[in-house]
């Protein structure tokens, strides 16, 4: 079953993917990161290996996990600084 969630792109993963958000059907986190990788590409791929996700403000590493509708998940790669 897949769902209707938001994606929202920080910094680099921003950068690499050309959009600030988009509107995406899935209905794992590891769905959704595997449509946006093909859609966007090799560059956007990379730049996930270092990013982390936040799933309703929850960061989470688990692909596996499902995502609800109306979801929105935050792609944030590392940020300098502190």
């Amino acid at each position: 079953m897949t769902s209707s969630v938001t994606v929202r792109y920080f910094a680099g993963a921003r950068a690499a993917a050309g959009v600030e958000s988009e509107t995406r059907d899935a209905g794992t986190l590891d769905e959704l990161v595997g449509q946006i990788v093909e859609t966007h590409g090799e560059r956007l791929e990379k730049v996930l290996t270092a990013c982390s996700f936040l799933v309703d403000g929850t960061q989470t590493r688990d692909r596996s996990l499902t995502l609800a509708p109306g979801t929105v998940v935050d792609v944030l790669p590392p940020f300098a600084g502190g």
